[in-house]
């Protein structure tokens, strides 16, 4: 017999579905921190690059219909698409910052966040 999921067991998973959403597309460097213990606002952060502006709308935009495709999932704001430097995609519980390589390098969020610990998740098709 299985326990059911508990609403942060479905969140944490929205969030590495995000970060293998992202990988499909090419993200770089994606890493999911599990920011809940240092901020009250969100619990995780997905953070992921794309080289032109171009991946990076396409990254945004995959993430986004993977996790529509889960029922109840839906971002509660979205910024940034317009200048595609840096998508957010707020879940509430999570969320997704998609950035182009040099706005990530300027921003430097795993830096700002490093005492976040790191969760572990596999790409699509590594395995």
């Amino acid at each position: 017999m299985t326990t059911p999921a508990t609403g942060a067991d479905r969140e944490r998973e929205w969030a590495l579905l995000a970060a293998r959403a992202a990988s499909v597309k090419g993200g770089d460097d994606t890493v999911v921190l599990d920011v809940s213990g240092v901020l009250v606002i969100t619990d995780a952060f997905v953070i992921t690059s794309g080289r032109n502006t171009r991946q990076v709308r396409a990254i945004a935009e995959e993430v986004e219909a993977r996790l529509k495709a889960e029922p109840g999932v839906a971002p509660l704001r979205t910024e940034g698409s317009a200048g595609a430097e840096w998508v957010l995609l707020d879940y509430g519980d999570f969320v997704v910052h998609v950035f182009l390589d040099e706005t990530r390098r300027h921003y430097q969020l795993e830096r700002l966040w490093a005492d976040a610990p790191r969760l572990e998740w596999e790409p699509v098709g590594s395995s």
